[in-house]
């Protein structure tokens, strides 16, 4: 599989004196909706595209609320969602609370497959 790229000129935010760098920036090449997902899903199992759809909007109802439990949401070799948060620190152990966090991020761990998936991706300068 291909993965195109641009290139852009980025600065260092770290030293604004810095000269500047040219990055490659990935490229999307198009989009999946959930409705395709469950098309093509269907085409490669015995399950139909609706019965997958269901199963999909349950799994996206589920995920978020579990996260919100403060639990890690394992899918197997696919990977697993957990998640980080942003805080202002305090100069205290005792000072610290839970209104410090400033932003909750949901984040991905790939899984041994979808790895070999991604280390097998080639580029292309676009």
């Amino acid at each position: 599989m291909t993965v195109k790229f641009n290139v852009v000129e980025r600065g260092n935010p770290a030293n604004a004196e810095a000269p500047k760098k040219f990055y490659p920036s990935l490229q999307s090449s198009g989009r999946m909706s959930l409705r395709e997902l469950a098309r093509e899903i269907g085409s490669i199992s015995t399950v139909s595209s609706t019965d997958t759809l269901a199963v999909l909007e349950a799994l996206l109802t589920i995920i978020p609320k579990e996260l919100s439990k403060g639990n890690i949401v394992e899918l197997g070799d696919f990977g697993s969602f957990w998640l980080r948060s942003g805080a202002e620190g305090a100069d205290t152990a005792e000072a610290v609370r839970g209104n410090q966090i400033t932003k909750v991020l949901p984040r991905f761990n790939p899984g041994k497959e979808f790895k070999k998936v991604l280390e097998a991706i080639e580029f292309e300068k676009a």
